[in-house]
């Protein structure tokens, strides 16, 4: 698999700055994205961050709708307007911005979890929580059942 896999916490810096696992830079450099794509998960208190692969599965998104109509125009301004795009050192580190920490709740460690196409930033005990609910959710529908009920809500 070439995409972004597993999960690393690292500890924030005195300047606030946080290294990417070298893992992730690794899949960045043969995406060829120059620094890095952040916005403000839209299901969870997360930011989903990546690549080309990430801005191309949002252009794909995009493409669904007509180009100057308001829906393109709100989804455009959520995805792209709301963005951010933090530039890698020569350390492999980036600044952590207001956005990341204000979505995130992070104060000194974040966690990177590979998503495969993107990964996310994450305060570490709540993704903690997240990956516990995740995994109930993923083996409920693996086996056959709603994940709905699997989060113990009606089925």
């Amino acid at each position: 698999m070439a995409g972004f896999v597993s999960h690393f916490t690292n500890r924030l810096d005195a300047k606030g700055r946080v290294s990417i696992p070298a893992p992730f830079r690794a899949v960045l450099a043969r995406d060829g994205f120059e620094g890095l794509y952040c916005i403000a998960s839209p299901h969870a208190p997360a930011v989903d961050a990546g690549g080309n692969e990430l801005v191309n599965e949002i252009e794909g998104r995009l493409a669904a709708f007509a180009k100057l109509s308001p829906d393109h125009d709100a989804l455009a301004i959520a995805l792209f307007g709301a963005s951010e795009t933090p530039k890698i050192d020569t350390d492999g580190r980036i600044v952590l911005s207001d956005m990341i920490r204000e979505q995130t709740g992070v104060t000194d460690q974040i966690t990177f979890a590979g998503l495969g196409y993107k990964f996310q930033l994450w305060e570490p005990e709540r993704f903690r929580e997240h990956r516990a609910e995740a995994q109930k959710r993923a083996l409920a529908m693996l086996s056959g059942m709603s994940p709905a009920a699997a989060s113990g809500g009606p089925a």
